[in-house]
Protein backbone atom coordinates (compact mmCIF):
# COMPACT_ATOMS: atom_id res chain seq x y z
CA UNK A 1 0.00 0.00 0.00
CA UNK A 2 1.55 3.36 -1.09
CA UNK A 3 1.19 6.84 0.49
CA UNK A 4 -1.47 8.03 -1.96
CA UNK A 5 -3.76 5.16 -1.11
CA UNK A 6 -3.34 5.78 2.63
CA UNK A 7 -4.12 9.46 2.18
CA UNK A 8 -7.29 8.65 0.28
CA UNK A 9 -8.47 6.30 2.99
CA UNK A 10 -7.83 8.92 5.69
CA UNK A 11 -9.83 11.51 3.77
CA UNK A 12 -12.71 9.11 3.40
CA UNK A 13 -12.72 8.42 7.15
CA UNK A 14 -12.75 12.14 7.95
CA UNK A 15 -15.53 12.73 5.48
CA UNK A 16 -17.56 9.95 7.01
CA UNK A 17 -17.13 11.35 10.51
CA UNK A 18 -18.17 14.82 9.40
CA UNK A 19 -21.21 13.47 7.60
CA UNK A 20 -22.24 11.60 10.71
CA UNK A 21 -21.84 14.64 12.86
CA UNK A 22 -23.83 16.82 10.45
CA UNK A 23 -26.65 14.34 10.39
CA UNK A 24 -26.72 14.40 14.13
CA UNK A 25 -26.74 18.23 14.12
CA UNK A 26 -29.47 18.46 11.51
CA UNK A 27 -32.02 17.37 14.07
CA UNK A 28 -32.28 20.94 15.19
CA UNK A 29 -33.70 23.59 12.91
CA UNK A 30 -31.07 26.23 12.97
CA UNK A 31 -28.24 23.96 12.88
CA UNK A 32 -29.72 22.00 9.97
CA UNK A 33 -29.17 24.79 7.43
CA UNK A 34 -25.60 25.26 8.51
CA UNK A 35 -25.02 21.57 8.39
CA UNK A 36 -26.42 21.38 4.90
CA UNK A 37 -24.17 24.20 3.73
CA UNK A 38 -21.18 22.59 5.37
CA UNK A 39 -22.12 19.23 3.84
CA UNK A 40 -22.19 20.77 0.37
CA UNK A 41 -18.82 22.32 1.00
CA UNK A 42 -17.43 19.00 2.21
CA UNK A 43 -18.76 17.21 -0.84
CA UNK A 44 -17.10 19.76 -3.06
CA UNK A 45 -13.89 19.36 -1.11
CA UNK A 46 -14.17 15.58 -1.43
CA UNK A 47 -14.57 15.90 -5.18
CA UNK A 48 -11.54 18.11 -5.42
CA UNK A 49 -9.59 15.73 -3.18
CA UNK A 50 -10.50 12.77 -5.35
CA UNK A 51 -9.45 14.62 -8.48
CA UNK A 52 -6.16 15.51 -6.81
CA UNK A 53 -5.58 11.91 -5.73
CA UNK A 54 -6.32 10.65 -9.25
CA UNK A 55 -3.90 13.12 -10.75
CA UNK A 56 -1.25 12.15 -8.21
CA UNK A 57 -1.74 8.44 -8.95
CA UNK A 58 -1.53 8.97 -12.71
CA UNK A 59 1.62 11.03 -12.36
CA UNK A 60 3.24 8.44 -10.10
CA UNK A 61 2.31 5.68 -12.50
CA UNK A 62 3.83 7.60 -15.40
CA UNK A 63 7.04 8.18 -13.45
CA UNK A 64 7.47 4.51 -12.50
CA UNK A 65 6.22 2.90 -15.69
CA UNK A 66 9.48 3.58 -17.58
CA UNK A 67 11.69 2.00 -14.90
CA UNK A 68 9.38 -0.95 -14.50
CA UNK A 69 9.27 -1.41 -18.28
CA UNK A 70 13.07 -1.43 -18.50
CA UNK A 71 13.34 -3.91 -15.65
CA UNK A 72 10.71 -6.14 -17.20
CA UNK A 73 12.49 -5.91 -20.55
CA UNK A 74 15.79 -6.98 -18.93
CA UNK A 75 14.07 -9.95 -17.27
CA UNK A 76 11.95 -10.98 -20.22
CA UNK A 77 14.61 -10.41 -22.95
CA UNK A 78 16.61 -13.66 -22.42
CA UNK A 79 13.39 -15.57 -22.03
CA UNK A 80 12.16 -14.13 -25.31
CA UNK A 81 15.38 -15.15 -27.06
CA UNK A 82 15.17 -18.67 -25.59
CA UNK A 83 11.57 -18.96 -26.67
CA UNK A 84 12.55 -17.81 -30.19
CA UNK A 85 15.37 -20.38 -30.41
CA UNK A 86 13.04 -23.06 -29.13
CA UNK A 87 10.46 -22.05 -31.72
CA UNK A 88 13.07 -22.35 -34.50
CA UNK A 89 14.17 -25.76 -33.22
CA UNK A 90 10.57 -26.91 -33.02
CA UNK A 91 10.07 -25.66 -36.56
CA UNK A 92 13.11 -27.64 -37.79
CA UNK A 93 11.95 -30.73 -35.95
CA UNK A 94 8.51 -30.36 -37.43
CA UNK A 95 9.91 -30.04 -40.96
CA UNK A 96 12.12 -33.09 -40.40
CA UNK A 97 9.15 -34.99 -39.04
CA UNK A 98 7.09 -34.09 -42.07
CA UNK A 99 9.84 -35.25 -44.44
CA UNK A 100 10.42 -38.44 -42.45
CA UNK A 101 6.72 -39.14 -42.34
CA UNK A 102 6.49 -38.63 -46.09
CA UNK A 103 9.42 -41.03 -46.67
CA UNK A 104 7.97 -43.55 -44.25
CA UNK A 105 4.64 -43.29 -45.99
CA UNK A 106 6.30 -44.03 -49.33
CA UNK A 107 8.15 -47.00 -47.86
CA UNK A 108 5.00 -48.36 -46.29
CA UNK A 109 3.17 -47.94 -49.58
CA UNK A 110 6.02 -49.70 -51.40
CA UNK A 111 6.00 -52.53 -48.87
CA UNK A 112 2.27 -52.79 -49.23
CA UNK A 113 2.52 -53.01 -53.01
CA UNK A 114 5.32 -55.57 -52.70
CA UNK A 115 3.27 -57.56 -50.22
CA UNK A 116 0.29 -57.47 -52.54
CA UNK A 117 2.43 -58.58 -55.49
CA UNK A 118 4.06 -61.32 -53.42
CA UNK A 119 0.70 -62.47 -52.14
CA UNK A 120 -0.65 -62.57 -55.68
CA UNK A 121 2.39 -64.44 -56.98
CA UNK A 122 2.26 -66.85 -54.05
CA UNK A 123 -1.37 -67.54 -54.80
CA UNK A 124 -0.54 -68.14 -58.45
CA UNK A 125 2.33 -70.44 -57.45
CA UNK A 126 0.13 -72.43 -55.10
CA UNK A 127 -2.51 -72.73 -57.80
CA UNK A 128 0.11 -73.83 -60.32
CA UNK A 129 1.66 -76.39 -57.98
CA UNK A 130 -1.69 -78.08 -57.61
CA UNK A 131 -1.41 -79.16 -61.25
CA UNK A 132 0.34 -82.59 -61.44
CA UNK A 133 2.38 -81.77 -64.56
CA UNK A 134 3.73 -78.51 -63.15
CA UNK A 135 4.53 -80.21 -59.84
CA UNK A 136 6.41 -82.94 -61.68
CA UNK A 137 8.42 -80.48 -63.75
CA UNK A 138 9.25 -78.44 -60.65
CA UNK A 139 10.48 -81.58 -58.92
CA UNK A 140 12.70 -82.45 -61.90
CA UNK A 141 14.21 -78.95 -61.94
CA UNK A 142 14.92 -79.15 -58.21
CA UNK A 143 16.54 -82.55 -58.72
CA UNK A 144 18.84 -81.23 -61.46
CA UNK A 145 19.84 -78.26 -59.31
CA UNK A 146 20.72 -80.52 -56.40
CA UNK A 147 22.83 -82.78 -58.63
CA UNK A 148 24.72 -79.82 -60.11
CA UNK A 149 25.17 -78.38 -56.62
CA UNK A 150 26.83 -81.65 -55.63
CA UNK A 151 29.50 -80.96 -58.27
CA UNK A 152 28.37 -83.41 -60.94
CA UNK A 153 28.41 -82.72 -64.68
CA UNK A 154 25.63 -83.63 -67.09
CA UNK A 155 26.46 -86.43 -69.57
CA UNK A 156 29.63 -87.20 -67.59
CA UNK A 157 28.39 -88.01 -64.11
CA UNK A 158 24.64 -88.19 -64.76
CA UNK A 159 21.93 -88.06 -67.41
CA UNK A 160 18.26 -87.08 -67.24
CA UNK A 161 15.18 -88.70 -68.77
CA UNK A 162 16.99 -91.82 -70.03
CA UNK A 163 14.52 -94.21 -71.68
CA UNK A 164 15.22 -97.92 -71.61
CA UNK A 165 12.94 -100.95 -71.87
CA UNK A 166 9.78 -98.88 -71.52
CA UNK A 167 10.80 -96.94 -68.40
CA UNK A 168 12.25 -93.44 -68.10
CA UNK A 169 13.55 -92.31 -64.71
CA UNK A 170 14.16 -88.64 -64.00
CA UNK A 171 17.87 -89.12 -63.29
CA UNK A 172 20.54 -91.74 -63.87
CA UNK A 173 23.73 -91.30 -61.82
CA UNK A 174 26.84 -93.14 -63.00
CA UNK A 175 28.91 -94.96 -60.41
CA UNK A 176 32.50 -96.14 -60.51
CA UNK A 177 32.90 -99.52 -62.16
CA UNK A 178 30.16 -98.87 -64.72
CA UNK A 179 27.27 -99.11 -62.24
CA UNK A 180 24.32 -96.73 -62.02
CA UNK A 181 21.80 -95.38 -59.51
CA UNK A 182 18.26 -94.49 -60.53
CA UNK A 183 16.65 -91.38 -59.00
CA UNK A 184 13.02 -90.39 -59.52
CA UNK A 185 11.43 -87.16 -58.25
CA UNK A 186 7.96 -87.13 -56.69
CA UNK A 187 6.09 -84.08 -55.39
CA UNK A 188 3.13 -85.05 -53.17
CA UNK A 189 2.11 -81.43 -52.65
CA UNK A 190 -1.68 -81.07 -52.83
CA UNK A 191 -2.55 -82.45 -49.39
CA UNK A 192 0.40 -80.62 -47.85
CA UNK A 193 -0.91 -77.32 -49.25
CA UNK A 194 -4.36 -78.06 -47.87
CA UNK A 195 -2.83 -78.69 -44.45
CA UNK A 196 -0.84 -75.46 -44.59
CA UNK A 197 -3.91 -73.39 -45.51
CA UNK A 198 -6.34 -74.97 -43.04
CA UNK A 199 -6.48 -73.34 -39.59
CA UNK A 200 -8.44 -76.15 -37.93
CA UNK A 201 -5.97 -78.46 -36.12
CA UNK A 202 -8.09 -81.58 -36.66
CA UNK A 203 -8.59 -80.82 -40.35
CA UNK A 204 -4.86 -80.11 -40.70
CA UNK A 205 -4.10 -83.49 -39.14
CA UNK A 206 -6.39 -85.22 -41.64
CA UNK A 207 -4.66 -83.46 -44.53
CA UNK A 208 -1.23 -84.55 -43.26
CA UNK A 209 -2.41 -88.16 -43.00
CA UNK A 210 -3.61 -87.92 -46.59
CA UNK A 211 -0.23 -86.41 -47.54
CA UNK A 212 1.60 -89.36 -45.97
CA UNK A 213 -0.74 -91.76 -47.77
CA UNK A 214 0.06 -90.10 -51.11
CA UNK A 215 3.80 -90.47 -50.48
CA UNK A 216 3.37 -94.12 -49.54
CA UNK A 217 1.50 -94.64 -52.83
CA UNK A 218 4.44 -93.11 -54.72
CA UNK A 219 6.80 -95.49 -52.91
CA UNK A 220 4.74 -98.50 -53.96
CA UNK A 221 4.47 -97.33 -57.57
CA UNK A 222 8.20 -96.70 -57.79
CA UNK A 223 9.04 -100.07 -56.28
CA UNK A 224 6.76 -101.85 -58.77
CA UNK A 225 8.70 -100.36 -61.71
CA UNK A 226 11.90 -102.18 -60.62
CA UNK A 227 14.28 -99.88 -62.43
CA UNK A 228 17.26 -102.03 -61.43
CA UNK A 229 16.14 -104.72 -63.88
CA UNK A 230 16.14 -102.30 -66.82
CA UNK A 231 19.40 -100.55 -65.99
CA UNK A 232 22.04 -103.18 -65.43
CA UNK A 233 24.36 -103.16 -63.54
CA UNK A 234 22.37 -101.24 -60.94
CA UNK A 235 21.96 -101.82 -57.19
CA UNK A 236 18.57 -103.24 -56.30
CA UNK A 237 17.15 -100.00 -55.01
CA UNK A 238 15.86 -96.71 -56.38
CA UNK A 239 16.05 -93.24 -54.83
CA UNK A 240 12.76 -91.35 -54.45
CA UNK A 241 13.59 -87.65 -54.34
CA UNK A 242 11.24 -85.41 -52.35
CA UNK A 243 12.17 -81.78 -53.25
CA UNK A 244 11.75 -80.37 -49.77
CA UNK A 245 12.63 -81.51 -46.25
CA UNK A 246 9.31 -80.22 -44.79
CA UNK A 247 7.34 -82.49 -47.17
CA UNK A 248 9.09 -85.63 -45.92
CA UNK A 249 9.08 -84.48 -42.28
CA UNK A 250 5.32 -83.91 -42.38
CA UNK A 251 4.73 -87.33 -43.93
CA UNK A 252 6.95 -89.10 -41.36
CA UNK A 253 5.15 -87.27 -38.56
CA UNK A 254 1.80 -88.57 -39.78
CA UNK A 255 3.13 -92.05 -40.72
CA UNK A 256 6.07 -93.14 -38.58
CA UNK A 257 6.40 -96.47 -40.44
CA UNK A 258 6.75 -94.88 -43.87
CA UNK A 259 10.56 -94.98 -43.86
CA UNK A 260 10.72 -98.67 -42.94
CA UNK A 261 8.07 -99.46 -45.53
CA UNK A 262 10.14 -97.71 -48.22
CA UNK A 263 13.30 -99.62 -47.24
CA UNK A 264 11.40 -102.88 -47.40
CA UNK A 265 10.33 -102.04 -50.97
CA UNK A 266 13.93 -101.15 -52.00
CA UNK A 267 13.12 -97.44 -52.14
CA UNK A 268 15.31 -94.83 -50.45
CA UNK A 269 13.54 -91.60 -49.51
CA UNK A 270 15.85 -88.62 -50.06
CA UNK A 271 15.47 -84.88 -49.57
CA UNK A 272 17.85 -82.26 -51.03
CA UNK A 273 20.06 -82.52 -47.94
CA UNK A 274 20.43 -86.30 -47.94
CA UNK A 275 20.69 -86.52 -51.73
CA UNK A 276 23.56 -84.01 -51.81
CA UNK A 277 25.38 -86.12 -49.21
CA UNK A 278 24.77 -89.26 -51.30
CA UNK A 279 25.90 -87.65 -54.54
CA UNK A 280 29.03 -86.18 -52.99
CA UNK A 281 29.89 -89.62 -51.68
CA UNK A 282 29.48 -90.95 -55.21
CA UNK A 283 31.66 -88.13 -56.56
CA UNK A 284 34.31 -89.00 -53.97
CA UNK A 285 34.13 -92.63 -55.10
CA UNK A 286 34.64 -91.46 -58.66
CA UNK A 287 37.76 -89.56 -57.62
CA UNK A 288 39.09 -92.57 -55.73
CA UNK A 289 38.41 -94.77 -58.75
CA UNK A 290 40.27 -92.33 -60.99
CA UNK A 291 43.20 -92.30 -58.57
CA UNK A 292 43.23 -96.11 -58.51
CA UNK A 293 43.25 -96.25 -62.31
CA UNK A 294 46.10 -93.75 -62.45
CA UNK A 295 48.04 -95.74 -59.86
CA UNK A 296 47.53 -98.93 -61.88
CA UNK A 297 48.73 -97.19 -65.04
CA UNK A 298 51.77 -95.84 -63.23
CA UNK A 299 52.53 -99.32 -61.92
CA UNK A 300 52.25 -100.82 -65.41
CA UNK A 301 54.42 -98.10 -66.92
CA UNK A 302 57.00 -98.68 -64.20
CA UNK A 303 57.12 -102.40 -64.99
CA UNK A 304 57.53 -101.67 -68.69
CA UNK A 305 60.25 -99.08 -68.05
CA UNK A 306 62.10 -101.45 -65.74
CA UNK A 307 61.97 -104.23 -68.32
CA UNK A 308 63.06 -101.98 -71.17
CA UNK A 309 65.95 -100.64 -69.14
CA UNK A 310 67.11 -104.24 -68.72
CA UNK A 311 66.90 -104.87 -72.45
CA UNK A 312 68.81 -101.67 -73.27
CA UNK A 313 71.36 -102.59 -70.61
CA UNK A 314 71.92 -105.94 -72.29
CA UNK A 315 72.48 -104.27 -75.60
CA UNK A 316 74.91 -101.80 -74.04
CA UNK A 317 76.77 -104.64 -72.36
CA UNK A 318 77.09 -106.47 -75.67
CA UNK A 319 78.29 -103.27 -77.30
CA UNK A 320 80.86 -102.85 -74.53
CA UNK A 321 82.12 -106.40 -75.08
CA UNK A 322 82.42 -105.72 -78.79
CA UNK A 323 84.29 -102.51 -78.08
CA UNK A 324 86.62 -104.44 -75.77
CA UNK A 325 87.33 -106.96 -78.48
CA UNK A 326 87.94 -104.14 -80.93
CA UNK A 327 90.44 -102.61 -78.47
CA UNK A 328 92.23 -105.97 -78.17
CA UNK A 329 92.41 -106.28 -81.94
CA UNK A 330 93.63 -102.68 -82.20
CA UNK A 331 96.33 -103.25 -79.59
CA UNK A 332 97.42 -106.50 -81.30
CA UNK A 333 97.65 -104.66 -84.60
CA UNK A 334 99.67 -101.87 -82.99
CA UNK A 335 102.03 -104.39 -81.40
CA UNK A 336 102.47 -106.24 -84.68
CA UNK A 337 103.09 -102.97 -86.49
CA UNK A 338 105.72 -101.92 -83.96
CA UNK A 339 107.58 -105.22 -84.12
CA UNK A 340 107.31 -105.95 -87.81
CA UNK A 341 106.59 -102.84 -89.87
CA UNK A 342 107.88 -99.85 -87.95
CA UNK A 343 111.35 -101.42 -87.43
CA UNK A 344 111.89 -101.88 -91.17
CA UNK A 345 110.62 -98.35 -91.88
CA UNK A 346 113.08 -96.87 -89.40
CA UNK A 347 115.95 -98.70 -91.07
CA UNK A 348 114.96 -97.04 -94.34
CA UNK A 349 114.90 -93.71 -92.53
CA UNK A 350 118.43 -94.33 -91.30
CA UNK A 351 119.58 -94.55 -94.97
CA UNK A 352 118.21 -91.00 -95.51
CA UNK A 353 115.87 -92.15 -98.19
CA UNK A 354 112.87 -90.31 -96.74
CA UNK A 355 112.48 -87.15 -94.74
CA UNK A 356 110.53 -86.97 -91.50
CA UNK A 357 109.78 -89.51 -88.81
CA UNK A 358 107.06 -92.09 -88.64
CA UNK A 359 104.44 -91.20 -86.07
CA UNK A 360 104.20 -93.55 -83.16
CA UNK A 361 100.98 -95.48 -82.89
CA UNK A 362 100.01 -95.98 -79.25
CA UNK A 363 97.98 -98.81 -77.86
CA UNK A 364 94.61 -98.12 -76.19
CA UNK A 365 94.76 -98.55 -72.42
CA UNK A 366 91.05 -97.72 -71.63
CA UNK A 367 88.40 -100.41 -71.67
CA UNK A 368 84.59 -100.01 -71.95
CA UNK A 369 82.84 -99.82 -68.57
CA UNK A 370 80.44 -102.65 -67.87
CA UNK A 371 76.85 -101.67 -67.02
CA UNK A 372 74.55 -103.39 -64.51
CA UNK A 373 71.40 -102.73 -66.52
CA UNK A 374 71.64 -106.13 -68.09
CA UNK A 375 70.87 -107.66 -64.70
CA UNK A 376 67.42 -106.00 -64.74
CA UNK A 377 66.22 -108.15 -67.60
CA UNK A 378 67.00 -111.26 -65.60
CA UNK A 379 65.06 -110.09 -62.48
CA UNK A 380 62.06 -112.19 -61.36
CA UNK A 381 58.78 -111.01 -62.83
CA UNK A 382 60.42 -109.30 -65.80
CA UNK A 383 61.73 -112.24 -67.81
CA UNK A 384 58.75 -112.09 -70.15
CA UNK A 385 59.17 -108.38 -70.86
CA UNK A 386 62.94 -108.83 -71.37
CA UNK A 387 62.39 -111.47 -73.99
Amino acid sequence: MNALTALGMAAALVLGAVVGWLLHASRTGERAARAEAQLSALKENEKLLRQSLTAVNEDSARRHSGAIGDQVSRLVGPLHEAVGALAQQVDHVERDRVRAYAGLTQQVEGMYRTSQTLSSQTGQLVTALRAPQIRGRWGEIQLERVVELAGMVRHCDFDTQVSKEGVRPDLLVYLAGGKQIVVDAKVPFAAYLDAAQDEDPEARERHLVRHARHLRTHVNQLADKQYWESFDPTPEFVVLFVPGDPFLDAALTADSELLEHAFARNVILATPTTLIALLRTIAHTWRQEALSEDAAKIHQLGRELYSRLGIVGGHLDKLGNQLGKAVDSFNSTVSSMETRVTVTARKLNDLDLYEGEISEVRAVDSWPRRTNLADLSASPGHANEAS
